[in-house]
């Protein structure tokens, strides 16, 4: 049976873009005011609050545009944000928790209040978990910066995104599709893959967007495929055994021989405790006596002159001759 519902539309046209968010009005809220008021609190570290002291009348201006309340707490170290009865937009709220997280974690004021657009979306990725050493955390901290900031700045070019490394986390501003890429390398770079494989690619990505022929291809066979080098993690042994070829002897080697058996050897098995220590104490004695002689010989050898040479002394014998 033929479908139905399958129907021409003559409104649905290929220029309409149906991706488009368009702006949230107020006239598209029917429902009026909200029925309950909506809260949120972050604390800030105290390094903030002289910057934010400064920037939060501009803070405050931009969120009176959405009808939402803030409040600044200096005392606690707080700040606040919530729902207003002048509140339209139901996702106004949880941008202006996301823009007071952004302004705790260290993110400029300007960059901060872009959250507020509908397509930028912000990512705060907790990096210190993914690494147990300290040491390692920093270098490869360092690693996503790069020398003079210019990894960073890279990165931020090829995804269109804000990105701020503060402590512990990585704050990211910017569009869906970037926050997805900026968190896959951030996540790599802490398991050990440096950031410059990703932004090759990235930039490979980049310039084959700009064909529309490769638009519906598969790109693997552009993309650089890098092998893994599985290093031999092998220890090396500390005295190196002969490897030289010997003799083949079909009997094992003798079995070495016990400290039992060295002591009967020499005699000293059936001898009691008093006269092993008496036997160990005159070892120490004899010990004790030939270091003394040693030493006492290299200071005698300081007090012994040196031997004049034979031909020095001839010379001088027939320099005075002739002066004679």
């Amino acid at each position: 049976m033929p479908s139905t519902h399958k129907k021409d539309k003559p409104w649905d046209t290929d220029d309409i873009d149906k991706w488009k968010v368009e702006p949230f009005k107020p006239s598209d809220n029917a429902g009026g005011t909200f029925a309950e008021e909506s809260s949120f609190a972050v604390l800030f570290p105290k390094y903030r609050e002289v910057y934010l002291k400064e920037a939060w009348p501009g803070v405050t201006k931009a969120l009176q545009q959405q009808g939402i309340a803030c409040t600044l707490d200096l005392i606690e170290g707080c700040m606040t944000v919530k729902t207003t009865r002048k509140t339209f937009d139901p996702a106004s709220i949880l941008k202006a928790r996301d823009l007071i997280k952004l302004l705790a974690r260290s993110v400029p004021a300007p960059q901060a209040l872009k959250i507020l657009q509908d397509d930028v979306a912000c990512d705060i990725i907790k990096i210190r978990n993914l690494v147990r050493n300290k040491e390692k955390f920093v270098k490869r901290r360092q690693r996503i910066l790069g020398p003079g900031g210019q990894t960073l700045k890279a990165l931020e070019l090829l995804t269109q995104t804000y990105i701020l490394v503060q402590g512990n986390t990585v704050s990211a501003l910017g569009p869906y599709k970037g926050l997805k890429e900026v968190r896959r390398v951030v996540e790599d770079c802490m398991a050990n893959v440096h950031p410059i494989y990703q932004i090759k690619e990235l930039m490979i990505k980049r310039e084959l967007a700009k064909d529309p022929e490769l638009a519906h291809e598969n790109w693997e066979r552009f993309l650089p495929n890098y092998k893994k080098r599985s290093l031999s993690r092998r220890k090396v042994p500390f005295k190196v055994t002969d490897k030289t070829k010997k003799v083949y002897t079909p009997f094992p080697p003798a079995q070495e021989k016990s400290k039992v058996d060295l002591q009967i050897e020499a005699g000293e098995y059936h001898i009691g405790k008093e006269a092993k220590k008496r036997i160990a104490q005159e070892e120490r004695m004899e010990k004790q006596k030939a270091k003394q002689e040693e030493k006492k010989h290299q200071r005698e050898q300081e007090f012994v002159a040196p031997e004049e040479k034979a031909t020095e002394k001839r010379k001088k014998k027939r320099k005075t001759e002739r002066e004679e």
